[in-house]
């Protein structure tokens, strides 16, 4: 990740040599302060940042225009050239802004820690995982992308899930770090792939996805989904799999699969027209409803409402209720809920893997990602 940085003076007066001067060096500087970020900011920043960065040191867009299938340099173009003619002046002070928030946003995050009472489970980049009073706690940790799961944040809920299955903790509760639950797949996970790499990139993503859902089938205890915001995708799918799930009334449910070129996961194919009824699931995974938290709870997908502002107060109260309960009673009851519906659900698994490695490959899917990657390079 090799992304420049611009930065200009706060006071934007004639253009003198001295001006000149420091607004170079502070260009210098903030390209070296950039290299210190920690985390990722994400596609669509690093968009903005190519772009912003080129136009400051270039001016306008003065490149060809690449092919449709590389989703990388024409995003990165069009984000270029989505700037016309703006003033590399203009273009310097956008940078400036935008890389000051970059820092200010990760230096106040690294503030915020577990509280001493709470035990850290460390190994973790993407997620935050805690135990305290007998409660696993799995927190989605990637705010900066609307907890978007990227690769390494699969295979870091999967490890976090077979910790919580084999220790001490009465209960598991899945939530996000954030304004949102989790925006669902990062379809970045898709982007820079070369055609001659597509049969191998689906076949690898239908593997791991199956092992991720698999984890959730086969998880040994209460598992309670904690719905801060707004969720998408995979991680709506999944709450079909979970023993309960708690919603803030500020949490929306959204699964956009036809409009992506896509087919559920999760066994929501099978267990949301039990769960919500034929005609309902439906219109929810075909054509793309989005459901407020009200809606998802008339329809049975989420448990209980709470209202925003007393969302976190209440229902951990709660949890630490449930948490108090025998715990082996609790795993011995779940099991014999889910024993008859185990071998169902991993077949179901499969199948809808199997769906969507062929939808990966197809020429839907890849007109969908162009046009994504699209409208995330306008600014």
């Amino acid at each position: 990740r090799r992304v420049q940085a611009v930065c200009i003076p706060a006071i934007h007066l004639h253009m003198t040599a001295a001006t000149m001067q420091v607004s170079q060096k502070d260009f210098e500087k903030a390209q070296e302060q950039l290299k210190l970020l920690k985390k990722d900011p994400g596609n669509e920043t690093k968009l903005k940042l190519y772009a912003l960065f080129k136009q400051a040191t270039e001016g306008p867009c003065n490149s060809p225009k690449p092919g449709m299938l590389d989703f990388v340099k024409k995003a990165k173009w069009d984000a270029w050239n989505s700037l016309g003619n703006l003033s590399q002046d203009d273009a310097r002070q956008k940078y400036t802004e935008l890389v000051s928030s970059l820092i200010s946003v990760e230096s106040a995050g690294q503030h915020k820690d577990a509280s001493p009472e709470e035990n850290r489970l460390g190994g973790y980049e993407t997620i935050i995982v805690t135990t305290k009073n007998n409660i696993t706690k799995i927190m989605l940790n990637r705010p900066d992308r609307k907890n978007a799961i990227n690769h390494k944040m699969y295979r870091e809920i999967m490890k976090a899930l077979e910790e919580a299955g084999k220790n001490d903790s009465t209960i598991a509760v899945i939530t996000g770090n954030g304004d949102y639950y989790s925006s669902g797949n990062d379809l970045s996970n898709f982007a820079g792939v070369k055609p001659a790499e597509m049969e191998k990139m689906a076949e690898d993503g239908a593997v791991l996805l199956k092992e991720f859902v698999s984890h959730f089938i086969d998880f040994p205890k209460p598992l309670i989904a904690v719905v801060n915001g707004p969720a998408i995708g995979i991680c709506v799918t999944l709450l079909g799999l979970c023993d309960i799930v708690y919603a803030s009334d500020r949490a929306t449910f959204h699964c956009p699969f036809s409009q992506l070129g896509q087919s559920p996961e999760g066994c929501s194919s099978y267990l949301f027209p039990k769960i919500m009824g034929l005609a309902k699931a439906n219109e929810f995974l075909l054509f793309n409803k989005k459901l407020t938290a009200a809606d998802a709870c008339v329809q049975g997908l989420v448990t209980e409402v709470f209202p925003d502002r007393t969302f976190q107060k209440e229902v951990w109260a709660r949890l630490e209720a449930y948490a108090s309960l025998p715990k082996n009673s609790l795993a011995v009851s779940k099991q014999l809920l889910r024993s008859m519906e185990k071998e169902k659900l991993h077949a179901v698994n499969s199948k809808e893997c199997k769906v969507l490695k062929e939808r990966w490959l197809s020429d839907e899917f890849v007109n969908a990602m162009v046009t994504f990657f699209q409208k995330k390079s306008k600014l």
